[in-house]
């Protein structure tokens, strides 16, 4: 059954009038009316509607299911990444969601070859959510992960919160599979540098402020992999793969 997002209130018995992207997409796909759909908020569990008419550029469905299905992570995994290269940062937000990530930061940090206008930054988050809202909807999510705006690494590593900061480096001598084993699941900041890593002032910046510094083995791995994989190392080590 097709999945959509729908961000609007969500009642039984109430015919809603779907998003216009929404009602594109069901006329491509030439669904007719009385056929089942999937709708989410984001507010948690899904439901089941039946399309009741369709127009030209207008499609409403009446809702008739709610089902409190949650497949969210029971720990909340921040990806705080460093702005790669190209179209990069697309892969790596929609294989994030799809791996149950809860936000996603993007970083600006000194080797990033990208750098972002006010202007810029505004439309690339535009389509960033997008990507968050269709890996969502192919995924099974009915909760969106949360999407922050661009900053400058030097400032987010300063501030201060409860998650457990983990900078990922090849200087790092533990790693992050063997601390997972020794620790229950907990929430967690992954802290991934750009193509060309993080400098040394950054770790070491990040190091002062309390970030545990470790590997993902001997291999060195690029930037829109190394974050996809220690999300899914720590989903398999803390047991929600």
């Amino acid at each position: 059954m097709p999945r959509f997002y729908c961000p609007q209130a969500l009642a039984l018995g109430t015919i809603v009038t779907l998003p216009d992207h929404v009602a594109h997409h069901i006329q491509v796909i030439r669904m007719a009316t009385g056929d089942r759909i999937t709708l989410f908020n984001g507010e948690g569990g899904q439901y089941t509607a039946t399309i009741s008419t369709i127009e030209k550029k207008r499609v409403t469905a009446e809702v008739k299911l709610f089902e409190p299905l949650e497949v969210e992570l029971p720990y909340a995994i921040t990806l705080a990444q460093a702005l790669p290269e190209a179209s990069k940062m697309d892969w790596i937000i929609e294989k994030a969601v799809e791996l149950g990530v809860y936000a996603i930061q993007p970083l600006a940090s000194q080797r990033c070859v990208v750098r972002l206008s006010a202007e810029r930054a505004t439309k690339k988050l535009q389509h960033w959510q997008g990507i968050v809202v269709a890996a969502s909807e192919q995924s099974g999510r009915n909760r969106l992960a949360t999407l922050a705006e661009p900053v400058d690494f030097n400032q987010w590593a300063q501030q201060q919160d409860l998650h457990v900061r983990i900078m990922l480096s090849p200087r790092a001598e533990q790693s992050l599979s063997d601390w997972a084993r020794h620790h229950p699941p907990q929430s967690v900041a992954l802290m991934i540098g750009p193509e060309g890593g993080f400098t040394d002032k950054e770790e070491n910046l990040a190091i002062a402020q309390g970030a545990l510094m470790l590997s993902m083995g001997p291999r060195v791995l690029r930037t829109e992999t190394a974050g996809i994989a220690a999300l899914a190392a720590l989903n398999a080590v803390w047991g929600a793969m």
